[in-house]
């Protein structure tokens, strides 16, 4: 018999110790399966840190409700790791300010795709009717009793990556221009032909979309560029593109399309804020304006002198 259980509520702060420190356990093995050096204790602060542009060792305090110990504890041992960087606030030299570093940001890109799937299992383990705390921690523990956590994450993992490889995805550097043209020209002259709006902006991204406060996202395996995809301004009213989205021919048929749209609208509206999105399409193409439908974008009306020739459809997402 399990004897806390049989405290009541009486034991419920023990009882949510140990469901914590079950939890922490197999989030563990999860990034030690992918060989990700990472300690589930740090997420919280690693996390504030990542969606930051710079943040004080106070920030976080007042963000987390931290003990000053525990924070720089967590600090210095992502400080160890080598995933942040300090840098002296302008104006108040004493002042540090911490940033993640190159490697914490590729670290970043190997959790995320961990951290969603955790995130659908724990949704999935935490959701039910129930009459008391006590009765959610015992309904979690029979569920994790049944399936290890650890297990049901992999599992669920490995049904969204690319054969049981984690795609990163990195921004747009110089090296990668080459990548971004050859994926898209390739597209486009398998299912069109290439426009020459399409030329001007493939072969000079800097100009069209980095330059103009855009971003280019592209999908990684084993320092492989498998794919790519682009948030572009249009207009002088604050609007982007979803656009120049391409996955290589022999990584097609893998979700990674559906995963750079996932990752460029969450980008989109978390980090850059947006209130909408737009993107142009065809209606031939049927299985990606079921995708997009999916992830929310609905029809609206296509403008008489639309940038490409080949679009016969415009659709919009709200965030």
């Amino acid at each position: 018999m399990d004897a806390l259980r049989g405290f009541g509520e009486l034991g419920i702060g023990s009882r949510l110790k140990r469901l914590s420190e079950q939890l922490m356990k197999d989030t563990q093995i999860v990034y030690d399966y992918y060989n990700v050096d990472f300690d589930p204790y740090l997420f919280p602060i690693f996390r504030i840190i990542s969606t930051k542009n710079g943040v004080t060792n106070t920030e976080i305090q007042n963000s987390l409700s931290y003990t000053q110990p525990a924070i720089t504890q967590a600090i210095n041992k992502l400080d160890a790791k080598g995933y942040i960087l300090f840098k002296s606030d302008e104006v108040d030299k004493r002042k540090k300010i911490i940033f993640l570093s190159d490697k914490g940001e590729k670290t970043l890109n190997k959790l995320k795709p961990l951290w969603k799937s955790i995130d659908f299992v724990i949704k999935d383990i935490t959701t039910h009717n129930s009459n008391s705390l006590i009765d959610t921690i015992n309904k979690i523990e029979n569920k994790l009793m049944d399936k290890g956590f650890s297990e049901t994450i992999i599992n669920h993992i490995k049904m969204n990556t690319t054969e049981n490889q984690i795609i990163e995805f990195e921004f747009y550097k110089n090296e990668y221009a080459k990548n971004f043209y050859e994926l898209n020209i390739e597209w486009l002259k398998a299912f069109f032909v290439v426009e020459p709006y399409d030329e001007d902006v493939l072969s000079k991204p800097d100009t069209y979309i980095i330059g103009k406060g855009g971003h280019i996202f592209f999908a990684k395996i084993n320092d492989e560029i498998v794919g790519t995809v682009a948030l572009m301004p249009i207009g002088n009213e604050g609007l982007f593109e979803l656009t120049k989205m391409a996955v290589s021919p022999k990584h097609r048929g893998k979700k990674i399309g559906q995963q750079l749209l996932d990752y460029c609208i969450n980008y989109a509206k978390d980090e850059m804020g947006l209130p909408k999105l737009v993107l142009y399409s065809n209606r031939v193409l049927e299985n990606a304006i079921y995708i997009y439908r999916k992830y929310g974008f609905v029809e609206i009306d296509l403008e008489t002198n639309s940038p490409y020739v080949r679009s016969d459809i415009k659709m919009e997402l709200v965030f």
